[in-house]
């Protein structure tokens, strides 16, 4: 799971008074944007109903979504970006009316920036699932009332799915580049597989090929801690008053993510054992100021995002198995045909870099777009930001993605 908003896309420090005074208060039910909430800059695309993996039907959905530059009248400079787990459409922009926080990937995406908005056209949808603005748990079902707990379990393929009928919706029929990082990468693999013909570059941003056991302990310790919450009520909290929402499962779990979403020595180098006031913690009810730190971001997070939200995403995560149903991971992989990049982070322990190398394993010849001559292989960023640092590390991610928008698209000739 990720960081994916501007807060967390900085390296880790001491939480001020101020800080504190700003997540001071009853949280509410609920983070997720409602029908009736600010717009902001967003827009929405109907796209119907979508059968799913699991033998569930949803009767109709929609997708949030934001934008920036202009479609060429060729609609070949279409670029796709794709969010991880708890981000949503807002890439750049200030927070304000309608958006919460500052956009995730503003040192990113822009003119003159890796994603050029003067050349490209850039799409960031928010994922089906979310809770700002696509269908989620949080949303209206036919009986207008929330789907909480009924809404129907959602695969990695099912959001792909979304995406794909999104983009008939607007018009494209295939994308210049698609990118994205953690889940959004995972995404990104999907689509590189299942869609082939409809997109002609890959940008994999430290995202594995199969979500592992060890990844799934993790991710299940933090749906049991939203799901044990006594104000959880089994996903039936919407019509609760503020504070009486399942704030304290929500925070935990958040908390929980994060410490594997940063390094070890980032953590020890920002806080040592330091105090968060000057009442001593071994005894005196004081605190260390990793845990307010931990603290603080975990109830940042509830004013943002929705409990239901996050177990369907974090269930989501834990179906990734590209070799599912393709006859294992290098079959599958041999579908792509999309001139790929896989960057990794070298102190990432959420996804650690052996999951990027056996994506580049499985690409054909002369795909990737990794660090050797023949071009293929991984590129390791070297970052003591764990994880997140695909999120803080612009200069570096932005070279490697000026690289794949530059390179030629895949002869599909034959």
């Amino acid at each position: 799971m990720e960081w994916q908003y501007s807060e967390d896309t900085v390296p880790s420090s001491l939480v001020t008074e101020a800080q504190v005074r700003s997540v001071a208060g009853k949280p509410p039910v609920t983070g997720a944007w409602r029908d009736g909430d600010p717009v902001g800059h967003r827009r929405f695309v109907d796209i119907g109903g979508l059968d799913l993996e699991a033998g569930q039907r949803l009767p109709a959905a929609r997708i949030a979504y934001e934008s920036w530059g202009e479609l060429s009248p060729a609609r070949d400079n279409a670029v796709l970006v794709l969010h991880a787990l708890t981000g949503d459409s807002h890439l750049v922009g200030a927070s304000g009316s309608g958006h919460p926080t500052a956009g995730w990937w503003s040192g990113i995406v822009g003119p003159g920036l890796a994603l050029d908005t003067d050349r490209w056209f850039v799409v960031a949808p928010n994922m089906l699932g979310g809770c700002q603005g696509s269908t989620g748990p949080a949303s209206l079902a036919p009986d207008r009332s929330e789907w909480g707990p009924r809404f129907p379990y959602l695969t990695i393929r099912d959001q792909v799915a979304a995406q794909v009928a999104f983009s008939d919706r607007l018009g494209i029929d295939r994308w210049a580049a698609i990118v994205g990082g953690s889940m959004g990468g995972m995404h990104v693999l999907e689509w590189g597989i299942d869609q082939p013909d409809r997109v002609d570059r890959l940008g994999i941003l430290a995202a594995p090929p199969v979500t592992t056991a060890d990844q799934i302990a993790l991710n299940s310790v933090q749906i049991e801690a939203i799901r044990t919450d006594p104000l959880f009520r089994s996903g039936e909290y919407y019509d609760a008053d503020a504070g009486d929402g399942p704030s304290r499962g929500l925070a935990l779990a958040r908390r929980m993510a994060l410490l594997n979403y940063r390094s070890p020595s980032e953590l020890n180098q920002r806080f040592e054992r330091s105090w968060q006031s000057d009442i001593t913690p071994l005894g005196s009810h004081g605190r260390f100021a990793v845990e307010s730190y931990l603290d603080f971001h975990g109830n940042k997070f509830t004013r943002r995002f929705d409990a239901n939200s996050y177990i369907t995403l974090v269930e989501a995560m834990n179906s990734h198995d590209v070799g599912r149903g393709r006859g294992g991971i290098d079959a599958a992989l041999s579908r792509i045909t999309a001139r790929t990049l896989i960057v990794g982070i070298d102190s990432d322990r959420l996804f650690p870099v052996d999951g990027q190398r056996v994506i580049a394993a499985g690409l054909g010849a002369g795909l990737g777009l990794g660090p050797e001559p023949a071009g293929a292989g991984t590129v390791v960023i070297e970052s003591g930001y764990g994880h997140d640092g695909f999120l803080i590390e612009d200069e570096a991610i932005g070279a490697q993605l000026r690289r794949l928008l530059a390179a030629p698209g895949p002869d599909r000739e034959g």
